[in-house]
């Protein structure tokens, strides 16, 4: 079943079936959680990663709304020197948090993702990207629902009715109530394909925070507890055995459930605390009224809250899958300011996205939550190559999708877009991106079970399955998105920042300093004696992306043994320096 309600004024849907609720133990507490993030209405690929090798193709086909290059005032951002040629691609200006994010190792970005025969409707490319299907599915279930649906019946019997819930599952004395939390969160006032199962019916309540919807529901007169009544009601005899009974029984059960949920999820939040960590408001320069507000923020702010809640109650994270959503992604008219093309709504929209994603992993991190969570984004088309005369773009095909955490393989997948096009092109289908996150990151190892996820398919879980593909012919290909077991990104980190050691070393009047940067940086090299005193300043400057050599003169230094120590952005190193003197 699925109980929207909302906190803190957003709101949020709980999915929770108690009939599998109960059995979340006997399938394993693997803390891997996986968020959603939804890019609603057709998130403009082009604009967030602007192709550098073929910049003037891409500046002729949308020149009124074209991002400028990157020795322009808030022209785009170099992304990674290091990548080859046909995918160097530049963030759009207002991107610079999820800049930080890749350098550290916390990003990964997908080129070209869509479906086959992607005809660019909203509601339709909506359901599609829920549903786990083709253009030509048509099915009343979500992957996710699907997934939660196999996760929690693991090693146990489905149950045959999945209208019956055990009551009053928040008493402790009842032996079978060991799942407490919902099997998952949706944020927003409408009801999402994605977490249906067969058999559910979706309902809404809505309140403006935990402490007056604990309130609201307490004080509703179905709710007052009285000795041998049943406050909620029971289904007329005469009913029994029909499917009406089941319905009206499942109804009835969904308001004990509503008290549930209330209780459980404020306990969380009121657990989980404030935390430390600042996450941003408002967009800083010009776009419209309605886009200045960071509606992502709260959302994810509300997420480690709530799982940080768990923890501390539980000692772990049993909520699995969370959505949140963006809307605004629809730019046909006004994208961009006629007389700015970095500014406007979808800048906004992308900075908004930024911001919130960095101070989330920051919140993570210090909440000791960040080797489980991970964030897809998903949209459901990309928007045309050709800008129109609106300072807008219409509705296309692909775009990019963008995966955030500790647990990413960081990089880019795929290559910048073919701009010949009218539309970019498809280079893989959303299923096997899916598929692969949810092997590697969610451990669905079964290759029966990730057919169940993906219906239709020949998806393999372990790739001991022959690859025949989807319905539609796509086959699965293992991508570097997610892993199974965390790893350090040293070696990445260490491709694209370093401080190599200075020469001659030991010096005597001279030495050369030796970096690198991923793409345009601040450095500064200061040196320090055995006593941590600053003694000088070697190096300081904006260094393009690359590697560099700068002669120092040690002429006014004494003879003796020092330390030099680099910091660029979030990159720092020290090393030893030994100055002789005759």
């Amino acid at each position: 079943m699925s109980i929207p309600f909302t906190i803190g004024g957003i709101p949020i849907k709980v999915m929770g079936d108690n009939s599998l609720s109960r059995l979340a133990k006997a399938a394993g507490d693997t803390p891997r959680v996986l968020v959603i993030l939804q890019m609603a209405g057709g998130n403009d690929g082009l604009n967030n990663l602007i192709p550098i090798e073929k910049y003037d193709e891409y500046y002729s086909k949308r020149p009124n709304i074209a991002i400028p290059t990157q020795n322009k005032t808030r022209g785009f951002i170099p992304l990674d020197s290091t990548l080859a040629s046909n995918a160097q691609v530049g963030l759009h200006p207002d991107m610079q948090a999820m800049k930080a994010l890749y350098d550290i190792g916390r990003m990964t970005v997908v080129q070209g993702v869509s479906y086959k025969n992607n005809d660019g409707s909203h509601f339709r490319g909506r359901d599609i990207a829920f549903m786990g299907g083709s253009a030509n599915d048509y099915i009343q279930s979500g992957w996710l629902g699907r997934y939660l649906q196999g996760e929690y019946a693991s090693g146990n019997p489905a149950p045959n009715d999945f209208y019956q819930y055990p009551q009053d599952f928040l008493n402790p004395a009842v032996p079978d109530n060991t799942m407490v939390d919902p099997l998952a969160l949706e944020f927003g006032s409408d009801l999402s394909l994605i977490f249906h199962q067969n058999g559910n019916i979706p309902t809404s309540i809505s309140i403006d925070n935990p402490e007056s919807f604990a309130q609201l529901v307490n004080e509703l007169e179905g709710f007052v507890e009285m000795e041998g009544v049943d406050p909620f009601g029971i289904p007329p005899d005469y009913l029994a055995g029909s499917p009406y009974y089941k319905e009206l029984q499942w109804i009835l059960d969904l308001e004990d459930k509503s008290k549930d949920y209330a209780t459980r999820l404020l306990q969380l939040y009121q657990e989980g605390g404030a935390g430390t960590a600042s996450y941003p408001e408002t967009y800083p320069f010009n776009a419209p009224s309605g886009s200045k507000r960071n509606g992502l923020a709260p959302q994810l702010k509300l997420v480690a809250r709530l799982l940080d809640g768990q923890v501390k109650l539980t000692g772990e994270v049993q909520t699995k899958v969370f959505l949140v959503k963006m809307g605004g992604y629809d730019t046909h008219v006004d994208q961009v300011e006629s007389y700015d093309p970095t500014m406007g709504g979808h800048a906004a929209l992308l900075y908004h996205m930024s911001t919130a994603m960095k101070a989330f992993q920051e919140d993570l991190r210090a909440r000791g939550l960040e080797d489980c969570v991970l964030t897809v984004t998903t949209s459901e088309f990309g928007r045309r190559v050709y800008s129109n005369g609106s300072y807008g773009t219409d509705h296309g095909t692909g775009g990019p999708l963008y995966i955030f955490g500790k647990g990413v393989q960081p990089g880019v997948v795929g290559t910048v877009p073919d701009l010949t096009e009218a539309n970019v092109g498809m280079q893989y289908d959303y299923r096997v991106v899916y598929a692969n996150i949810m092997r590697d990151w969610m451990g669905i190892t079964d290759d029966v079970r990730m057919n169940t996820i993906f219906p239709n398919t020949d998806l393999p879980g372990t790739g001991i399955m022959s690859p025949q593909g989807t319905s539609d012919g796509v086959i699965f290909e293992p991508l570097p998105l997610a892993n199974q077991v965390i790893t350090s990104v040293e070696s990445f980190i260490g491709d694209r920042f370093a401080l190599e050691d200075c020469f001659p070393n030991p010096a005597k009047d001279k030495t050369t300093m030796h970096f690198k940067v991923n793409s345009s940086y601040q450095v500064n090299i200061n040196l320090f004696d055995s006593q941590g005193r600053k003694s000088k300043t070697l190096v300081d400057g904006v260094f393009p992306p690359g590697e560099h050599k700068v002669e120092i003169d040690l002429s006014d230094l004494t003879a003796g043994t020092y330390i030099y120590e680099m910091k660029t952005g979030f990159y720092k190193e020290a090393k030893k320096l030994i100055i002789q003197k005759r």
